[in-house]
């Protein structure tokens, strides 16, 4: 039991960092967190890891997965290929922006923004994965992160004006 309790103390923290990325707010995040680490707690045993980083990289797996299955409960997934384009944003200097405030602007992209950013850029899935775990087309994972990347760069460059 005091085993348990030491690898929720340590990994706690990077795993609800993982659900606020996906779930975009604290009580859906919670509800992840919970849920995954039911999962982990009862399944570490069952696993031989190599090192600290392959345990942290199964934990942030088994994550992933429990946001993902969630978001699927919670949220239908469509193709956006009949969506008009957005108009062009000129690439933001991201180094002006805070960490956390990059953070909160990723939270408030529209769900299927969101999950396909997060799956591309911080799971570094490719498009055929990402559609094949949601249930959409390779094109339209495509159209959503080019979509979430416009809105980020629209809102990134729109939070250096007001704080130059």
């Amino acid at each position: 039991m005091e085993a348990k309790r030491r690898l929720y103390d340590r990994y706690s923290g990077i795993v609800m960092s993982v659900c606020m990325r996906y779930m975009g707010n604290k009580d859906d995040a919670c509800d992840v967190l919970q849920d995954a680490f039911i999962k982990i707690l009862t399944r570490v045993s069952e696993i031989s890891f190599k090192g600290e980083g392959t345990l942290k990289s199964w934990i942030v797996r088994v994550t992933v997965n429990e946001a993902l299955s969630a978001l699927r409960r919670q949220v239908h997934f469509t193709d956006t290929d009949s969506l008009p384009d957005m108009p062009e944003e000129e690439e933001p200097d991201v180094g002006k922006v805070p960490m956390e405030v990059l953070i909160k602007l990723i939270g408030e992209l529209p769900n299927g923004y969101r999950t396909v950013f997060n799956m591309f850029v911080m799971e570094r899935m490719g498009h055929k994965e990402i559609a094949q775990r949601l249930g959409i087309g390779v094109s339209s994972s495509a159209s959503q992160l080019l979509r979430a990347k416009k809105i980020l760069a629209r809102e990134i460059n729109e939070y250096i004006k007001q704080n130059r």
